[in-house]
């Protein structure tokens, strides 16, 4: 192929591309351990948790009870909160909405604490964000997007029927939203109940298992969660798991303990994800848990002494007649490393320290380094070491997908107040992104762009995309992917899920554009209702995701 050929294709991508954006030529491979940008220097507010919407804005917030931020609210605006243990009148904003395509972001009004809470996104596009601390904890707060600068919170300070503090939110097949756990709270509850989110709760279901698997200080807090093909729930808390029937309230099964017995959950905070599940193929599910710390780590961590995190990795395929977990290691040890599928189906971990524990002043030795795992790959060449980030991201950090690739980091708050100065480790108050190695240049030519696919995805219907890939295309490398993105805090990214559909057919239009039928997700089990990131992947490299509603 000419060196012009490869040039105007190039072009092409770069011209046609909607978020690449180059202020510099560079060089071949660059990239290759992926890179990171600094977005914004200060956003005003430690972005404790995040959620990317389908308008590519991103809602950030951390706590009420921190203090003032370093974002005013408009027009005179203030909280009045009798309840506060910081400020009774506070006129500055703890949410804030940042747009992904403009850089820029607004502050939100949030009334009742936040700290420590949990969130999905409903099928309409709503984030339904639940729980939290003092006045918050039986709160729910609703926030739907819109075309203006109009929309804001809109709360239920006392909808829940228990304590929500470090609780974990599901995603459902029929579109409600359980609620697991909390402290001392071995229990869940859904969401709306009998369809009506205006009235309250009517009660929680006991849930024994949450109860058996707390440590001495009784923590097994913020438990992973994910929705099995099957239509159960898998729940992990510190060692040990099951597979839960919630409309019955029954344990299906119980898994084996993960081997090596370091503690998952907070203040551990290892992190999981439910790797790709293939409609090309058998149904799978298959599990992966890394990371964590030591027991006793967190009162060791209190007195000064900083134990070495885990470096364990354990998958368990959950689908089997006999699962068994299959362990590895990390390249690094971390604690309160955030785990994301990436847009291609490879998993990063980054965020977190090498040495103490979830909590205030009880995390050393940062990792700036991110990690990527190629789920498929050998045994041996699975992980690759990535580019160091020049901020710490500590407790209190966050890392969700955007729809261009980019991996969008920011929070760490390792205090329990804002601190800028005379402080190891102060508050950090920005945004970066980290793009992974299949953005680097050297890919573009083999990067498929998305020109037209259907708004509505319809279960087990087919449908049609047409995209354009500047080179050749290789059929036999090339999938279509619908990612669920995450609600991610405290190391956890809930309801993340990807769902590799079933590939029909491949036709060319032109030299260089195609067209493709491929098949909506089987069941609701499979992908609950709502909006998706629907990326095209050839050779690995994916394209743009275009957002899709599956109904």
């Amino acid at each position: 192929m000419s060196n012009l050929f490869l040039l105007i294709s190039l072009f092409s991508l770069l011209i046609f591309h909607p978020f690449i954006i180059r202020s510099e030529v560079l060089p071949l491979h660059h990239g290759r351990k992926g890179e990171w940008r600094l977005l914004q220097p200060s956003i005003g507010v430690s972005a404790m948790h995040m959620q990317l919407l389908h308008d590519n804005r991103v809602v950030a917030f951390d706590r009420t009870d921190f203090g003032p931020s370093n974002l005013s609210l408009p027009g005179g605006r203030c909280r009045y909160d009798s309840n506060d243990t910081a400020l009774k009148v506070d006129c500055t904003a703890h949410s804030v909405l940042y747009d992904v395509e403009t850089n820029s972001f607004r502050p939100l009004t949030v009334q009742t604490d936040t700290w420590c809470s949990s969130g999905a996104v409903s099928p309409n596009g709503s984030l339904v964000q639940t729980g939290g601390f003092n006045d918050g904890d039986h709160a729910v707060r609703v926030f739907t997007p819109c075309d203006d600068d109009s929309c804001d919170w809109v709360e239920y300070p006392v909808y829940l029927s228990r304590r929500r503090w470090y609780a974990t939110n599901q995603i459902l097949p029929d579109g409600r939203i359980i609620i697991i756990g909390g402290r001392r709270e071995f229990n869940y509850e859904l969401y709306p109940k009998n369809g009506d989110p205006y009235s309250a709760s009517s009660g929680s279901f006991w849930l024994q298992f949450l109860q058996e698997t707390r440590d001495e200080n009784e923590n097994n807090l913020y438990p992973f969660v994910h929705l099995l093909p099957d239509g159960n729930l898998f729940i992990f808390a510190n060692t040990r798991s099951i597979s839960l029937d919630y409309n019955r309230n029954t344990v299906v099964k119980e898994f084996p303990p993960i081997p090596v017995s370091d503690p998952r959950n907070y203040p551990s905070s290892g992190s999981s994800v439910l790797l790709p599940i293939d409609e090309n193929r058998a149904i799978e599910a298959e599990i992966m848990i890394c990371g964590g710390a030591p027991r006793g780590a967190f009162a060791e961590a209190s007195q000064g002494n900083f134990v070495r995190a885990s470096s364990s990795c354990g998958r368990l395929k959950v689908s089997d007649e006999n699962p068994s977990w299959v362990m590895e290691n990390m390249p690094i040890a971390r604690v309160m490393g955030d785990m994301l599928l990436l847009a291609n189906g490879d998993v990063i971990i980054i965020n977190g320290v090498e040495r103490g524990t979830a909590g205030w002043e009880l995390g050393q030795s940062p990792v700036t380094r991110p990690v990527i795992y190629k789920p498929d790959g050998s045994p041996d060449w699975r992980f690759s070491v990535m580019s160091a980030s020049p901020r710490p991201r500590l407790y209190h950090s966050t890392a969700i997908l955007l729809a261009d690739g980019r991996v969008l980091v920011g929070g760490s708050n390792p205090h329990r107040y804002y601190n800028f100065t005379d402080v190891e480790y102060p508050t950090d108050l920005s945004l970066e992104a980290f793009s992974p190695p299949y953005l680097s240049m050297e890919h573009k030519p083999f990067q498929p762009l998305i020109l037209s696919v259907d708004e509505i995805l319809k279960l087990g219907q087919p449908f049609t995309l047409t995209f354009f890939v500047p080179l050749y295309l290789s059929e036999s490398k090339l999938s279509v992917r619908i990612v669920a993105p995450s609600f991610t805090t405290h190391s956890l990214a809930m309801n993340q899920r990807m769902v590799v559909l079933k590939l029909v057919e491949v036709s060319r239009l032109t030299p260089d554009s195609y067209s493709l039928t491929a098949v909506g997700p089987s069941t609701p089990e499979i992908a609950p209702p709502g909006y998706y990131l629907l990326f095209v992947v050839h050779a690995g490299i994916p394209s743009c995701g275009s957002w899709v509603k599956i109904q």
